[in-house]
């Protein structure tokens, strides 16, 4: 019996519609996540990515470690969009965290601060019980970082010597792509050199050149697309302070 067209048309329909259906779903993973059990609300201030104190106030103090993301400190800095799976006391959309140390607990991906934790809940009294539990199932998606009305900026690590011994971290990076290599240059030459990455996001270079320095950051990887340099409009000074931060002048969309 031959089909009408009509009724074709239905069925493909039907198959596209369960196909988008799939697709947005497997874009989560699923996975488990704990929370810092030491802290008041925030994360912690001595992360393996090496954010020092600022790591716990980063994205309002939604912050996590994670294990296999944090990608040997390629992962800092990171946006993950984390959602519990409990339907009594998760909300639809959980919470979007910055991946800012390393660690692990049991099995789980995350380990969220008290207050990304308590977030993923419906209400507050909710986010009260999840933090009861201790460990929930999740699942999670990379998604973009947003820092409103803020550029990329770089902060001078307070181990930073002047003029012997600069480390550096970079700072509100929107975007879901990762920083794959950092150049530094100087402004007076042009001439660049490729930077260690000490441990994290901490990048550093022994005996820095003189002069104003610019530094540049290849941005790749993370959900697709290729990489490009992206090169700062402002330099950090010839007086750099450990410390300070300064402002690139550049953003990513």
């Amino acid at each position: 019996m031959a089909l009408s067209p009509q009724l074709i048309l239905h069925v493909l329909l039907v198959a596209l519609l369960g196909l988008q259906s799939t697709v947005r779903a497997d874009n989560f993973t699923p996975s488990s996540a704990a929370y810092y059990p030491n802290s008041k609300e925030n994360g912690t201030g001595d992360g393996a990515c090496g954010y020092r104190s600022f790591g716990a106030t980063l994205n309002g103090g939604d912050v996590s470690a994670a294990s296999v993301l944090y990608r040997n400190g390629v992962g800092c800095g990171a946006c993950y969009q984390v959602k519990c799976t409990n339907a009594n006391y998760c909300s639809d959309n959980g919470v979007t965290i910055v991946i800012t140390d390393s660690g692990a607990s049991g099995n789980t991906d995350f380990i969220l601060s008290q207050r990304a934790f308590a977030e993923m809940g419906q209400t507050a009294d909710a986010g009260a019980s999840l933090l009861a539990l201790g460990v929930v199932g999740i699942e999670f998606r990379r998604t973009s970082c947003s820092y409103p009305n803020k550029n990329i900026s770089f902060k001078i690590d307070e181990s930073s010597n002047y003029p012997h011994y600069l480390a550096f971290l970079i700072l509100y990076q929107q975007g879901d792509q990762d920083i794959n290599a950092v150049q530094l240059c100087e402004t007076e030459n042009l001439t660049c050199k490729l930077l260690d990455r000490s441990h994290g996001a901490v990048w550093t270079v022994v005996s820095p050149p003189s002069g104003p320095l610019s530094i540049r950051m290849l941005v790749g990887g993370g959900n697709g697309g290729d990489e490009s340099w992206v090169v700062p409009l402002n330099n950090i000074p010839q007086d750099w302070q450990p410390g300070s931060t300064y402002d690139s002048g550049v953003q990513l969309n």
